[in-house]
């Protein structure tokens, strides 16, 4: 029996538990690529781990080497599928190291973002014409979502919309969860949720709300702490930015 390095299970049991059964398709619709190549590997995968559904297949520089996309991470296949590898696939550039994986990504990730109907997100918009949009996963607890909220008339006031995305830290069911779905069931969630920031108590509401679904979205695209900001091209950034910073990465 093979015994797998305790990071490596961890990724393939959420994998096992986070994933649905996919004919040809990935999540919300998108369809599974097909990367030439890649099948032997991901047939070797499927046959010593049946339970895990590979999202999609993404073709890397290096030849002979593919990444597969699974619920809760990514792993890198040799094309004769003898070999796997977790984790992400860096380039030692002349002046950065850059994160392939991460850019191979993006498009999907911009696509998934671009399926959520804007009517389920709580969006602060600016007066003025648009210039940017900063699609934001997060919770009312959480010190450094309380803090990027502070600055989000300044945001706007650049032109740069904030998408706001449920994402309760602590999972489904806490009491982080149902003062989101307070916040997205509220008369004003804009009121709501800015109160919710400031540590303000609020009488608990619920109703039909979308809060369940973007959290398993934050799932799949990796999302594993708040705020995490996806900027319109599908760049990801975890953690708080100040605003000044944000506005200089969407080139404001």
């Amino acid at each position: 029996m093979v015994t797998l390095a305790a990071p490596l299970a961890w990724v393939l049991a959420e994998a096992s538990a986070a994933s649905e059964t996919v004919n040809g398709s990935g999540p919300q619709g998108l369809p599974l690529e097909r990367v030439s190549g890649a099948d032997k590997a991901v047939a070797r995968l499927k046959a010593l781990r049946p339970e895990i559904t590979v999202e999609h297949v993404l073709p890397t520089p290096i030849p002979g080497i593919y990444a597969l996309e699974v619920p809760g991470g990514v792993f890198h296949v040799t094309e004769d599928g003898n070999y796997l590898i977790q984790g992400k696939l860096f380039q030692l550039g002349d002046s950065e190291i850059i994160d392939l994986t991460d850019a191979a990504r993006m498009p999907r990730r911009k696509a998934l973002m671009d399926s959520v109907p804007l009517d389920d997100m709580v969006v602060f918009a600016p007066s003025g014409p648009t210039k940017a949009v900063l699609n934001v996963f997060t919770d009312v607890d959480c010190g450094f979502c309380q803090k990027f909220h502070q600055e989000v008339p300044q945001l706007n006031a650049m032109g740069i919309e904030v998408r706001y995305l449920a994402w309760p830290r602590g999972g489904m069911g806490t009491e982080g969860y149902s003062k989101l779905v307070t916040a997205w069931c509220s008369d004003d969630p804009h009121t709501a949720i800015t109160k919710l920031k400031a540590r303000e108590q609020l009488p608990a509401v619920s109703c039909p709300n979308p809060v369940a679904e973007q959290f398993e979205l934050g799932v799949k695209l990796g999302i594993s702490g708040t705020p995490s900001i996806i900027f319109g091209d599908g760049r990801i950034f975890p953690g708080y930015r100040p605003a000044d910073v944000l506005a200089e990465i969407v080139g404001i």
